[in-house]
């Protein structure tokens, strides 16, 4: 299958290489916060992406295209952790320490086992995240209090241990629970009272069960 797609594969893992590093002022997967530059969680995506061509090429038998773009992927983890460092955790834009995110597109370096980034990243942001949750879950970001929980899942699935991990999610079970909004799940919520901010019934809740495939994925590989 990649090798039937794999012209259009390589015009978008060109366009990563050239572009998705430090991201101009776009919109990102979270839309409805408006456009942001330099977004490290979108950069993540993009660092991502272009390992996972170059993993593709390498099950294609094209050696010399897989150690290219995984060696671009590679250099980018270590400019990226410098950007994006912000003492106790890393930033939501480069270069602004007063700024922080949930990386949670940093899970798919871990449920795919690409092994980019150093277990230290995924240390540094998980315990930092403890320290900002409120009673409904974690904020999306340090622009607003509300969340996404779908995301919170694929973030609660970076922690390395069990009770991290639980500390992540408990709020998420307590936000179904005693949500006053009575409507169909909604994955987008306010983590201070628990209420809708928008959205309901949605498909991208099947995100919370990240924690499920990592554990298959992992269980697979052994």
């Amino acid at each position: 299958m990649p090798k039937k797609h794999w012209k259009t594969l390589s015009t978008w893992v060109n366009y990563l290489t050239n572009e998705g590093f430090d991201p101009k002022n776009q919109l990102c997967t979270d839309d409805f916060a408006g456009h942001l530059a330099r977004n490290a969680n979108l950069s993540l995506k993009a660092i991502v992406g272009i390992d996972c061509y170059a993993y593709l090429a390498g099950q294609l038998g094209d050696k010399a295209t897989a150690t290219k773009y995984h060696g671009i992927a590679k250099d980018m983890v270590g400019r990226w952790m410098k950007l994006a460092d912000a003492g106790d955790h890393y930033s939501l834009v480069f270069e602004k320490p007063d700024t922080w995110s949930q990386k949670y597109n940093l899970v798919w370096d871990k449920v795919l086992g690409l092994h980019l980034f150093p277990q230290e990243v995924y240390d540094r942001e998980v315990k930092y995240y403890l320290t900002k949750q409120n009673t409904y879950g974690l904020p999306l970001d340090s622009r607003k209090t509300y969340t996404k929980s779908d995301w919170i899942l694929w973030t609660a699935t970076l922690a390395k241990s069990r009770s991290d991990f639980k500390a992540l999610i408990d709020p998420i079970y307590k936000y179904a629970v005693e949500t006053p909004t009575r409507v169909p799940l909604s994955d987008w919520h306010e983590t201070t009272d628990g209420k809708q901010v928008g959205f309901q019934a949605r498909s991208v809740v099947g995100g919370y069960f990240m924690k499920m495939l990592e554990q298959k994925l992992s269980t697979g590989k052994k």
